[in-house]
């Protein structure tokens, strides 16, 4: 069928602080799938971004028909989390390292292609905004 496009981006307000993720999920065709934030109490940036990127695995699962999808093209702003999913840089911290180790068990049972590409935070807003709305509201959408 073709390729969905999936924004994350994970949010945190002091570091570790309170945080959030913020999710959009696009066909090929740029309709909205799926849109998701969530409030996920303190956390690390880094952390958060990941905690975004799992979510966002578990909102394609449930999508209907994505098992007729032939690639997931992954989007965040997070130079660190996308350098270490590409195998770039190493997952140095503890905390990393079990979010890293989630996401390839995870891709892997999904059994759908990736790529995930490193984007500037301009293209990112939507997911942002998703992102620190679950903060100021402690609630998800």
């Amino acid at each position: 069928m073709g390729a969905i496009k999936v924004f994350t981006d994970g949010a945190s307000r002091g570091n570790p602080g309170e945080s959030g993720i913020g999710i959009i999920i696009y066909n090929e065709s740029g309709s909205v799938l799926a849109k998701w934030n969530e409030y996920i109490g303190v956390t690390t940036n880094n952390q958060a971004e990941y905690k975004a990127l799992l979510k966002s695995i578990d909102l394609i699962s449930k999508l209907e028909g994505n098992a007729s999808q032939e690639m997931i093209e992954f989007h965040a702003d997070s130079e660190l989390m996308v350098k270490q999913i590409k195998g770039i840089y190493k997952v140095k911290d503890k905390g990393l390292i079990q979010l890293h180790r989630e996401f390839n068990r995870k891709i892997k049972d999904l059994g759908i292609k990736y790529k995930i590409t490193h984007i500037d935070r301009s293209l990112n807003k939507d997911a942002d905004k998703l992102a620190n709305w679950a903060i100021d509201n402690k609630n998800s959408i």
